[in-house]
């Protein structure tokens, strides 16, 4: 990485510059921080669990051409990314590496290596940090590839979800404005859909705005689905109000239905009582609200606080969509704020801009083509009394009135043809470094992107098997001292692996990763044959478990049962060929395992397994994640009293998925023993133990009311 400018700590306090034309600089943000830790090398089989997800039943009487984008090209899986789940919540001071771009009136500090979030925009004159900015990096389980975190603005691009690539690295480089200054490019190749995206920080001098340049590229022969949503969370009071020019909205709550209110609506389960819903601060459950933006109308949205002040964000119009999504003033949403950066640091809520009307919705890209728009963020301030006024009409005016006066419309427009026109221009300076995927498809390609170069030099450890594979059609053996690498699984990859030589002895591990690609593409009958076929050759822990996987998404809970401890008694047998990451591979092979021999009935060897030592000799896994497991191992054999003192203990779960129950289902399960004994468990016994042991606010992660039962799941 080449970097010239000089590293100087970023804070709102530095004093203003001098004007002086706009710069590009290198520094370091330090935080608090928890290590993201290793990749999980078990591929990503099973889809995350997605809390935006319709029943098929709730689907009638949607628009049509909602309902063809929402039931166009879900994800299968998140192949070929591998899940980020070994990070805990542990936090020492760290230097994270960050970029600037700032004028004489705005600072705007990005992070590149954690997928060029925009961490901070701080406006000069008046002092203002305009985004939510979160004092701590604390990764949780969020995003498609597991490790998220909250804060500043993100750049969701692949499928429904936060972006595989939100803990991942980007290239980043210096490029000449359209106005003669400089301009910050983050580019990277989105791994789930195959395209090439670029995001470039525009601030022109003297400007109170940060244009946002964004472009999607699919270089293929095939339509690709394209899915891009640009969140920013911004500081929530009980008086912040957000306003966009939509008199209707599209609502996702807690029953995961999506139906369309008015606007501003009341809040309440069924938006017959309650606060205007535009005061995200008087909403007890977390919800999304997804703001009908029609027409011609100009695309904008901004939260004010009470005084009239806040952020805005306003796009050209192929950026259709706005959203606004709050986790609600309950205990569960409280809990949740806490779990994602620190106790009395404020809460956040977000304003978010999509392609589409919701984030459910996929768009057809066609071949050869790109998409591409401008962004503009920057202060807003409006006559307190009218935007907090009753009438949303009045609000929506005055909101819209005052962003026409600081930032035309036309002046958007303009901007955006003048950045096009220098989309394409060669970085200057390569400032970080993303990965080398994007160099590995160009080379089997041969396509030439203007503006985002993937250059050979990047090409590294992940991509050398691969590189061997194109260019002299050989799969190469397994790595020596490591699991199996990463996998490729798009239908060329596919086509080359089907067509690989193999080193002699060595066709067992080309079946395993054929398998892979073929699972990938909805093909399960062929990848369950690969596998099989590469067992015979060769047992495997890799191929026991991608085959339990298999049984296990067919309910055949026995036989997946079966393979996991095959599986997990091939792990232990080879751990020594591994290396130091056996002993991740076990850890994640743990947390698969138990639970499969939970729904099979094998508590026991559920037991067993939790006690075998860690790979070395080292200890049994004895984290949060694990404690948990051995709370449900306990409840299921009968030893309640063991399952109850482990959560009295203090159970911490860093990987804990938004939407999952399971802390609060587990606590609420044992009291129900507890009240029960060795009877049934009835609704007056359900009713006593919630009464007798109430949900300690350490587990309450609900994000629905607590007596309406589990949330609907929605389709697999």
């Amino acid at each position: 990485m080449v970097i010239v400018s000089p590293v100087c700590p970023v804070s709102p306090d530095e004093p203003d510059e001098v004007a002086l034309a706009t710069t590009v600089r290198s520094t370091k943000v330090t935080l608090p921080a928890a290590p993201l830790g290793p990749e999980n090398p078990l591929p990503a089989l099973r889809p995350q669990s997605e809390v935006h997800r319709l029943d098929p039943a709730d689907l009638e009487g949607l628009p049509a051409d909602m309902l063809r984008q929402i039931g166009y090209a879900p994800l299968r899986t998140v192949l070929p990314v591998r899940l980020l789940d070994g990070y805990g919540r542990e936090r020492e001071p760290a230097q994270l590496d960050a970029l600037v771009i700032e004028n004489s009136r705005l600072r705007a500090t990005v992070l590149p290596g954690l997928g060029g979030r925009l961490h901070s925009l701080f406006h000069k004159p008046t002092g203002r940090e305009l985004l939510y900015r979160n004092p701590v990096f604390q990764p949780v389980d969020f995003g498609l590839a597991g490790a998220w975190f909250s804060g500043g603005v993100e750049w969701n691009l692949g499928a429904t979800g936060h972006a595989a690539h939100t803990c991942a690295p980007l290239h980043a480089g210096r490029v000449p404005a359209p106005d003669g200054g400089e301009m910050l490019r983050l580019w990277e190749w989105e791994r789930l859909r195959d395209l090439a995206f670029q995001v470039d920080l525009w601030l022109p001098e003297g400007s109170d705005f940060l244009y946002v340049g964004i472009r999607v590229r699919n270089p293929h022969d095939r339509t690709v689905p394209a899915y891009w949503w640009s969140n920013t969370a911004v500081p929530e009071t009980d008086r912040t109000r957000v306003i966009a020019p939509a008199e209707a909205a599209w609502h996702f709550g807690h029953q995961r239905r999506l139906r369309q209110v008015g606007l501003p609506a009341p809040g309440g389960a069924d938006h017959t009582a309650g606060p205007d819903v535009s005061y995200p601060g008087g909403s007890q459950h977390p919800a999304d609200y997804f703001l009908d933006v029609r027409g011609d109308d100009r695309r904008w949205i901004t939260a004010l606080d009470g005084d009239g002040h806040g952020l805005v964000q306003t796009s050209t119009d192929l950026l259709r969509g706005r959203k606004i999504f709050w986790w609600g003033r309950g205990s569960g949403g409280r809990r949740w704020q806490e779990w994602l950066t620190e106790p009395g640091t404020g809460g956040y809520l977000e304003i978010q801009a999509g392609l589409a009307r919701t984030q459910f919705e996929h768009i057809p890209m066609p071949a050869d083509t790109d998409l591409s728009w401008l962004e503009a963020y920057g202060p807003l301030s409006a006559d307190p009394d009218l935007v907090h006024g009753a009438d949303w009409d009045t609000a929506r005016a005055e909101a819209a009135a005052r962003l026409e006066a600081v930032l035309p419309r036309a002046a958007v427009d303009t901007a955006y043809a003048d950045w096009l026109a220098q989309a394409d221009a060669e970085p200057k300076e390569i400032l970080a470094t993303g990965s080398g995927w994007g160099a590995l498809e160009a080379e089997r390609s041969h396509f030439r992107l203007p503006g985002t170069p993937f250059e050979a030099t990047t090409l590294g450890d992940p991509q050398k098997p691969w590189l061997e594979l194109l260019l002299a059609g050989v799969f190469p053996r397994p790595p020596v001292g490591a699991p199996p690498g990463p996998a490729l699984v798009s239908p060329q990859w596919r086509e080359l692996l089907e067509s690989a030589d193999t080193y002699p002895g060595n066709e067992w591990f080309r079946d395993y990763y054929l398998g892979l690609a073929q699972w990938a593409a909805g093909d399960r009958a062929q990848a369950v044959r690969s596998w099989e076929r590469s067992l015979a050759a060769h047992p495997s822990p890799w191929c026991h478990r991608a085959l339990a996987v298999a049984d296990a998404a067919e309910g055949r809970t026995g036989q997946a049962a079966e393979r996991y401890a095959a599986a997990w008694e091939s792990l232990l047998a080879t751990a020594e060929q591994y290396g130091p990451g056996a002993g991740t591979a076990q850890r994640a092979l743990l947390v698969e395992a138990v639970p499969a021999l939970l729904d099979a009935g094998r508590a026991a060897d559920a037991e067993a397994i939790l006690a075998e030592p860690a790979a070395g000799g080292g200890a049994p896994f004895d984290d949060g994640r694990i404690r948990l497991l051995r709370a449900r191992t306990a409840l299921a054999l009968g030893d309640t009293a063991a399952a109850r003192a482990l959560l009295d203990a203090g159970i911490v779960v860093a990987d804990l998925r938004e939407g999952a129950e399971e802390l609060s289902d587990t606590w609420h399960a044992v009291a129900e023993r507890l009240v029960a004994g060795d009877g049934e468990i009835t609704d007056a016994v359900r009713a006593a133990a919630r009464a007798a042991h109430p949900l300690p606010a350490r587990y309450d992660f609900l994000m629905r009311p607590d007596d309406t039962g589990p949330a609907p799941a929605g389709p697999a």
